[in-house]
């Protein structure tokens, strides 16, 4: 009796859930998609691509016959299985560190003796990848082991000075579209939103009320972050603190005005939780939070950076490893205010409060 119970209500959930054609897409059209387009992002060129910055080149004309004073590319690891285009360039100092802190490059070379001596963050697997082909070609074409390297120390070129200000960002992201979102999509179901809709409280000041409730969550939750970073990992912001709040208040808008239209018309958990991923997956792969994005495809790159998270994680990591102040970010803060306006007022425009 109780299997065939449970055998009629495992039956029912599944006719409710095939009853949506929204949830059919998200659950299983959705995820290959995904797959499809990811594929193409990191599958679409058969080699890697790196820039690898050189402070001195005479040595290397002698390693590799195609090098010259402006730089030179040399396709390396051809017989490992592994392969990758180079790009070696001449650097002075500040463009190393440039190149580092905003993740162009995650290894450079300079010459001590003759010797070419590697710098990297042996915490940065990309950066450990790369090492090792440059070691074994190098060998090869040198005709001896080259085994000399040096720890990448300075504050703000480390992996982690890239990480931390990529997951303060995404802290905002998720919070503001996943807290806003999910909240408002509950109310609906539990048939409260029709509730409130028929007191005396504005429509607009229910929502700012949301705006306000994740900023002051967003806020307490970075500073935790900031905190420990700092504790553990000697983290320090270098730039405007000004320019910070801004970025995170306009970075807040942003995501807030994308959770509300998310949530303007969305009945069903399942469709939210499909909808919402939609939305914040994609911008957590491509937007450089976990590593530079500068590895895509040009075409990509022009389209990433324009991304709501990729500007406001670029901003924040300029901030805390560049120095930027207030005129470096002036205009992502106008892109993220606009598009948060922009979407609020469609937001409060469609919103099915029933």
């Amino acid at each position: 009796m109780k299997i065939k119970q449970i055998a009629h209500l495992v039956l029912v959930n599944f006719r409710n859930f095939f009853r949506e054609p929204g949830a059919l897409f998200w659950s299983f059209a959705f995820p290959v998609a995904m797959a499809w387009v990811l594929g193409i992002a990191f599958s679409g060129s058969p080699e890697k691509k790196y820039k690898v910055f050189l402070s001195g080149d005479s040595t290397f004309q002698k390693i590799f016959p195609s090098a010259s004073a402006t730089g030179f590319t040399q396709k390396i690891g051809t017989g490992s299985g592994t392969s990758a285009q180079v790009e070696f360039l001449p650097a002075s100092e500040k463009t190393l560190t440039d190149a580092l802190k905003k993740g162009i490059c995650v290894l450079y070379i300079d010459l001590k003796n003759g010797q070419p001596v590697f710098h990297y963050d042996p915490g940065n697997s990309e950066a450990v990848t790369l090492y090792l082909m440059l070691e074994r070609e190098l060998s090869i074409h040198a005709n001896r082991p080259v085994y000399v390297t040096e720890k990448i120390t300075m504050k703000g070129t480390r992996y982690i000075d890239f990480l931390i200000p990529g997951l303060l960002a995404m802290g905002v992201m998720n919070s503001c579209v996943w807290g806003i979102s999910w909240y408002l999509i509950e109310l609906r179901m539990k048939k409260l939103l029709r509730r409130m809709v028929a007191t005396p409280m504005r429509k607009s000041s229910f929502i700012i009320s949301h705006f306000v409730t994740r900023l002051l969550l967003t806020s307490f939750e970075s500073c935790i972050l900031v905190l420990f970073s700092w504790l553990f990992f000697g983290i320090q912001m270098t730039g405007s603190f000004a320019a910070l709040v801004l970025i995170y208040l306009s970075g807040i808008l942003a995501f807030g005005g994308i959770g509300l239209v998310l949530a303007s018309r969305t009945q069903s958990t399942h469709v939210a939780n499909g909808l919402i991923n939609a939305v914040v997956l994609p911008m957590t792969i491509v937007s450089g939070i976990f590593f530079s994005y500068q590895s895509f495809p040009e075409w990509m790159i022009a389209i990433i950076k324009v991304l709501p998270l990729t500007l406001l994680s670029d901003s924040v990591r300029a901030i805390f490893n560049e120095g930027a102040g207030l005129p470096e970010v002036l205009l992502p803060c106008g892109v993220l205010t606009g598009l948060g306006v922009v979407f609020y007022l469609i937001g409060l425009k469609i919103f099915k409060w029933y």
